[in-house]
């Protein structure tokens, strides 16, 4: 199974989202294509109703610890409530473009 799988797997059994979207950024990064290091996670979920930014991080990290651990270098996180995601009209912001290692 990729690891890109594996995340969508593990989110959605933890937070139930109500849209999930899984971006594999590697190519955009000095790991290159076909590679599964860099990703983009927007998560839509009333699990974090309750939770400040930094809890819903937390939370993320905590459930995709084997992934970072083991090879996952990066995790660009957009977490919304439904009510967020509606008021930013279902946007997500651009990743940066990385300049890749030692440039």
């Amino acid at each position: 199974m990729s690891i890109e799988q594996t995340i969508t797997d593990k989110l959605t059994q933890q937070f139930t989202p109500e849209w999930l979207e899984i971006e594999n950024e590697s190519h955009k990064h000095s790991s290159g294509r076909g590679s599964e290091s860099h990703f983009k996670v927007t998560l839509v979920s009333a699990f974090f109703e309750e939770s400040r930014l930094v809890a819903r991080h937390r939370a993320i990290y905590q459930c995709l610890a084997d992934e970072l651990a083991n090879g996952v270098h990066a995790l660009a996180l957009h977490i919304y409530t439904p009510a967020e995601w509606q008021e930013c009209n279902e946007t997500v912001p651009p990743s940066p473009n990385c300049l890749g290692h030692g440039k």
